[in-house]
């Protein structure tokens, strides 16, 4: 199943080693290793700095409650809050994905994020690393067991009888736990508490909570430990469990930032205040925490990546004609997404039609034989190709991509107009991120579309600069949670 390490950790807890030596050794090799980590360490980088850079860097992780993709959409809990708050301060924000939660807090004392984006329970150990933000939930820990077999032809009583609903009752009995987490600590002291052996199987870090939960359901390990917010509805997808034992009393559950970041704690904590008051937090909460029937249908669905990796049931026609052009075939998914969010009925206002939305001259144009979704993804492409190669003169592939977008979008012209706006303010004109794409924002203006050498006149530059910079930050969703296969 996996490399596990099992341990009885009441011995861990209450012996010592045998050689004052080695005790001197292990504290040497501690120290060292916290030095070299030190030594790497970002400081005095906090609120300024990251509005002067423009992105929040977000650490969290690929799970039901925090991020996923879900029909081609980004979601999740925290993914919404970020939004918002990233919003709020002025930036755009970045998720950092996280492979092992075990190297969360060292990957934000490290700079690789400015904050944890992520439900940690507010523990004295982990004050000691981090600086939470103001609680956003309260929650308990419970004991994730698995319910008898057929239990469903059972009486309650009956079933009661073959569960642990006195924590006492773990005595001798092993839990599986991360060790870098809220759980192992609270069954180290519910050891101390019981004066008693508790085994515990560590489970890698690489395993969110959700999917050590999908293990006891699975049969794989015997029992868990859990918040009881992800807890309850994890359970109305895996009815097999039993989630009613308490572990612990109320904890904190927050965000986090590092020690040096005191303004960006602010910043959040006087943003927390605020949101927590209104119906879009509510919203937001019950869709991830409360919505049985969503999280089921969400959990159930070929298309999310908790599940399949699948990002729309054109994956295979997107790919064999991304192939084609040699494009990403999840950047064509994000501009499909983009365009139609994968409806294949999908018709604008203006007569625009299909999961690529074609004009239909441009698509008799191109010989569209129906509006199939293999035509018409065929015939995008194909006219992506077309804007493309009319680039040629733009050295960088991805800058070259980006004026294709914005052609596809708003029309040729108005992207060589942009072009020509660039050259006039001594901005490069083959760089969408550094001249092209504020200049067609500039286009919408008189006082620049009316400038001798722009020959196509007013264009509504936001709409092309927003939809060029959607879809490579949905891309960059997709290639983080999806390969390229």
């Amino acid at each position: 199943m996996k490399n596990i390490s099992l341990f009885l950790i009441s011995l861990l807890l209450l012996s010592s080693c045998n050689s004052s030596e080695r005790n001197v050794s292990q504290k040497q090799a501690v120290n060292s290793e916290n030095i070299s980590l030190e030594e790497n360490f970002v400081h005095d980088f906090d609120l300024e700095q990251i509005k002067e850079r423009g992105v929040l860097k977000a650490l969290t992780v690929h799970s039901p409650s925090s991020y996923f993709l879900y029909k081609g959409k980004s979601m999740g809990f925290e993914y919404e809050l970020l939004q918002n708050f990233a919003e709020e301060i002025g930036v755009k924000f970045k998720i950092v994905k996280v492979n092992n939660l075990d190297e969360m807090i060292t990957m934000l004392k490290k700079g690789e994020g400015d904050i944890i984006a992520h439900g940690l329970t507010v523990t004295n150990e982990r004050k000691e690393d981090i600086a939470f933000t103001n609680y956003y939930n309260l929650t308990h820990q419970v004991l994730v067991q698995r319910k008898p077999n057929k239990w469903w032809q059972m009486r309650q009583d009956d079933i009661d009888n073959t569960l642990i609903k006195d924590v006492v009752e773990l005595i001798n009995d092993t839990v599986s736990i991360r060790k870098e987490s809220a759980y192992y600590q609270r069954i180290s002291n519910l050891i101390k508490e019981l004066g008693d052996t508790i085994y515990v199987d560590i489970i890698d870090g690489s395993y969110n909570t959700e999917e050590i939960i999908k293990m006891v359901s699975d049969g794989d390990i015997k029992y868990t430990i859990a918040d009881n917010s992800i807890a309850h509805i994890n359970e109305s997808y895996y009815s097999n469990l039993d989630i009613d034992t308490k572990v612990s009393l109320s904890q904190r559950v927050a965000w986090s930032v590092r020690k040096d970041s005191p303004e960006l704690k602010n910043a959040i904590n006087t943003w927390l205040r605020g949101i927590k008051k209104t119906s879009f937090y509510n919203i937001t909460y019950t869709k991830y925490f409360k919505n049985r029937r969503q999280f089921k249908k969400r959990m159930k669905s070929d298309y999310s990546s908790l599940k399949t990796g699948k990002i729309s049931e054109y994956d295979d026609i997107i790919k064999k004609y991304s192939s084609r052009i040699k494009w990403d075939w999840r950047l064509v998914s994000s501009v499909v997404y983009q365009e139609s969010r994968f409806d294949h009925n999908a018709k604008s206002w203006v007569g625009a039609e299909g999961l690529m939305q074609l004009m239909p001259s441009t698509a008799e144009e191109l010989g569209v034989k129906d509006n199939s979704p293999s035509e018409n993804i065929k015939a995008g492409t194909k006219y992506l190709n077309i804007i493309y190669q009319k680039f040629d003169d733009v050295p960088d592939s991805i800058q070259r991509i980006k004026f294709t977008l914005a052609s596809y979008n708003c029309g040729y012209g108005h992207v060589l107009d942009a072009q020509e706006l660039a050259k006039i303010n001594n901005k490069d004109e083959n760089s969408w991120d550094n001249g092209v794409g504020e200049s067609l924002v500039k286009l919408s203006h008189p006082k620049y579309y009316n400038l001798k050498g722009i020959k196509h006149g007013y264009v509504r530059g936001l709409e092309p600069y927003n939809y060029v910079n959607e879809i490579f930050e949905r891309f960059d969703n997709y290639k983080m949670l999806l390969n390229n296969k």
